[in-house]
């Protein structure tokens, strides 16, 4: 998952974009198809629209076939949810996740609905990210708004080690370690159906 996460909001042509209604219905077909075993996602992400990341985010948390995330780079914004949602988060020893509340950019109504909508999307992504990890609702909050480390913005950047203590991420790793918990995972599966085929 590379650049922006497209969905409602049309982004321009010259940002790349992962189009979450062509990523849906190709993780529905790993989740079925016979000729896939396990599923490793590679995230390197700068945000986009926060309702078609926390849809990927939902469909990759809810299969059962093996699953593994490798953060490089940077998972910002939506890519939080996207990592946790694999059964083991990975992140590269340099890479980052960046941490901020939900934000709308164009024309914003300024009515009390508008900002229950946004305080309903919040509470969204936090019970996500602390039902598929191991961070502290607390803790995830406070990174959210913290002031002072992002120029013109709230929130936090969190790196490689530093995500792992907090429960962001399980584990420090690049490629072949990411591939290799996969590859066990999805060896322990097949004997597990070899034993028990019924």
């Amino acid at each position: 998952m590379i650049g922006q996460i497209e969905g409602h909001q049309l982004l321009a042509p010259d940002v790349k974009t992962t189009k979450y209604e062509h990523l849906l219905p190709q993780l529905a077909a790993v989740e079925e198809s016979p000729d896939i075993d396990g599923l490793l996602i590679l995230i390197n992400t700068c945000g986009g629209d926060v309702e078609a990341g926390l849809a990927i985010a939902e469909l990759i948390s809810g299969m059962k076939k093996p699953t593994a995330s490798l953060v490089l780079g940077g998972g910002h914004s939506i890519g939080v949810p996207l990592a946790v949602a694999a059964d083991m988060c990975f992140i590269a020893p340099s890479a980052a996740m960046t941490i901020h509340p939900v934000r709308l950019s164009g024309t914003v109504i300024g009515v009390s609905q508008t900002y229950n909508y946004l305080a309903r999307i919040q509470e969204r992504i936090v019970r996500f990210i602390t039902q598929n990890s191991r961070i502290e609702e607390g803790k995830l909050t406070e990174l959210m708004l913290k002031t002072g480390e992002l120029a013109g913005d709230v929130g936090s950047v969190v790196y490689g080690e530093e995500t792992v203590e907090l429960g962001l991420a399980d584990r420090v790793g690049g490629l072949s370690d990411a591939l290799g918990y996969l590859h066990g995972r999805i060896d322990k599966v097949k004997k597990r159906e070899t034993q028990d085929p019924a």
